[in-house]
């Protein structure tokens, strides 16, 4: 069964930084690219970041730039998100997502999400 793990969500306080995993089971890994959305509260989903199969292209939304980096460690089949400088905008459900090339459009599948709470 192909499936997306998130985890490492939590509550922070502005200014700090958490650490999120997306890992995957049931397909190669390493074929895939892994994208990261968010959804905050009322708001449409957002792309976060994306990382290309192997790991050697990035892209950032450019509220993200310099706050937030994205890597991959195929071995564990797993890619995270180290999120620092967190503000309350930075609140919301984040989830991880497979596709065929680093894109925020045909994603194959998703995972179930993973709540970040950013608050004094």
């Amino acid at each position: 069964q192909l499936q997306l793990v998130e985890s490492g969500g939590g509550w922070v306080q502005p200014g700090g930084s958490l650490t999120l995993s997306c890992t995957g089971d049931g397909f190669t890994f390493n074929s895939y690219a892994i994208t990261w959305f968010r959804r905050a509260p009322g708001k449409e989903r957002e792309g976060v970041s994306c990382i290309s199969q192997n790991g050697g292209f990035v892209n950032y939304q450019d509220s993200m730039t310099g706050r937030f980096t994205i890597s991959r460690d195929d071995a564990k089949n797993t890619v995270y998100l180290q999120m620092n400088s967190l503000t309350p905008e930075d609140t919301g459900v984040y989830y991880c997502a497979a596709s065929i090339g680093c894109q925020y459009y045909n994603i194959d599948f998703w995972g179930k999400g993973t709540l970040v709470t950013v608050s004094a």
